[in-house]
C-alpha cells in the first residue's frame, strides 16, 4: 500500500486577505493555497481552514471561536463569575477566558459546515480533506451553565457536529482534538461523543491528535500508551499523530493499536523554521516502518496545523514531506 501524503489543516493566512474580507478575496486566497498545495505534489488537500478566518483575530486559526460563536444556546460575552468558574478547571490553564458560556440547549445556530465545503469543493479537482474540531476539544473550553455535566454537554456538540458533517461528501472528515492527549482520564465520556460524530459521516474517518499547537507551543503534557486503550475504541479509518516534536521511541506502544487502524505519522516539525531534508523524511518513515510495519502507515503529514509558520517555510515544508515519500518508496 502506496503511503499517501497530507496537511493537517490550517496554512497561513495570507497578508492581503487580512485587509480585504469579501467573499470572493477569501475565494482567491483558498484558491491559492489549494493550488500551493497541488503543486507541492500532496496526494489529499485542505482549504487551510481559511473559511474560519476571523480579520477581527488575524493571530488564531478559528479552530474554537469558528463554532462555538455560530451554535445557539452559548454565549461569547460573560461575567467575571464565569471567568472564574473556567479559570478554576485546572485543566485549561493555557486559556485566560472560555470560548463561551452554555446558558441552553446546543444547537447549530448559524453554523454551516456544509456550505464551507462546498464553496472549496469546486475550487480543485484533487481528493480534499475537510477538518473540524471535535467535541471534546469545544466541550473543555466551554462553561456550562446548562447541562452541569460534561458527558451531556460533550453528547449534545456532537449531535450538532454529526448533522452538519453527514452531508460532506470529502475524500476524508477528519476531526481534530488537541486537548484529550493531555487528559487520558476524560476517554470515558469523550469516546462516545467522538464515535457519534464518527458514525455520521460518509467517507473516510479520521482523528487529529497532537499535543497542543497554542502560540508555536506544546501545551498538553502526557504519553501516547495512555491513549492507546481510547484509540482502539474510536470508530477511525486512521489517525493522524504527532511525532516529529516528539521523536519516535513511544511508537512501541502503537503495536497495540487495533491493526484496522491506519497510522497517520507526523514527520514534520511545524514549530521548527528550519526545514527538513527529503533524506530526514524518508529515515523518519523507515524508522517508523521497522516498528510498526509499513503496511500500518497509511499517510504522513505535518505534526499539526501550518498557522503559525511563515508561507514560504510552510510551502518548502510541503515539498520536502512529498519528496521523502518519494524516495522512501523509490520514486522518481
Amino acid at each position: 500500500m502506496a503511503i499517501r501524503t497530507t496537511v493537517v489543516g490550517s496554512y497561513p493566512i495570507p497578508h492581503w486577505l487580512q485587509g480585504d474580507t469579501s467573499r470572493t478575496t477569501l475565494r482567491d486566497a483558498i484558491m491559492v493555497v489549494l493550488k500551493t498545495q497541488e503543486l507541492a505534489g500532496l496526494d489529499v488537500i485542505a482549504d487551510g481552514e481559511l473559511n474560519r478566518f476571523d480579520p477581527s483575530h488575524p493571530e488564531t486559526n478559528g479552530m474554537i471561536d469558528y463554532f462555538v460563536s455560530r451554535m445557539d444556546g452559548i454565549r461569547t460575552r460573560y461575567s467575571l463569575s464565569d471567568l472564574e468558574a473556567f479559570r478554576a478547571d485546572q485543566g485549561l490553564a493555557y486559556r485566560t477566558d472560555p470560548a463561551g458560556i452554555v446558558t441552553g440547549p446546543v444547537s447549530s445556530g448559524v453554523l454551516n459546515l456544509p456550505r464551507d465545503y462546498e464553496s472549496t469543493r469546486g475550487l480543485t479537482t484533487s481528493p480534499l480533506k475537510f477538518t473540524c474540531t471535535g467535541p471534546h476539544m469545544l466541550t473543555k473550553v466551554l462553561t456550562d451553565r446548562h447541562y452541569k455535566s460534561r458527558p451531556e454537554l460533550c453528547m449534545a456538540i456532537a449531535d450538532v457536529l454529526r448533522k452538519q458533517l453527514s452531508s460532506i461528501d470529502a475524500a476524508v472528515v477528519q476531526l481534530d482534538e488537541a486537548n484529550i492527549s493531555g487528559h487520558p482520564e476524560d476517554a470515558e465520556w469523550a469516546l462516545p461523543a467522538l464515535n457519534h460524530v464518527l458514525d455520521g459521516i460518509k467517507g473516510t474517518r479520521a482523528l487529529h491528535i497532537c499535543f497542543g499547537n497554542y502560540g508555536g507551543q506544546s501545551v498538553q503534557k502526557g504519553f501516547w500508551k495512555s491513549l492507546i486503550p481510547f484509540l482502539n475504541g474510536l470508530h477511525v479509518n486512521h489517525l493522524v499523530l504527532e511525532f516529529a516534536r516528539r521523536g519516535y521511541q513511544e511508537l512501541e506502544h502503537f503495536k497495540e493499536l487495533n491493526p484496522a487502524i491506519g497510522m497517520g505519522l507526523g514527520v514534520v516539525d511545524i514549530k521548527d523554521n528550519e526545514v527538513e531534508s527529503a533524506a530526514l523524511i524518508a529515515q523518519r518513515i523507515e524508522a517508523a516502518a521497522k516498528v510498526l510495519g509499513p503496511e500500518r502507515i497509511h499517510y504522513i503529514h505535518p505534526d499539526c496545523g501550518f498557522w503559525m509558520l511563515q508561507r514560504n517555510v510552510a510551502d518548502r515544508k510541503m515539498r520536502a514531506l512529498v519528496e521523502g515519500r518519494n524516495l522512501f518508496e523509490g520514486r522518481n
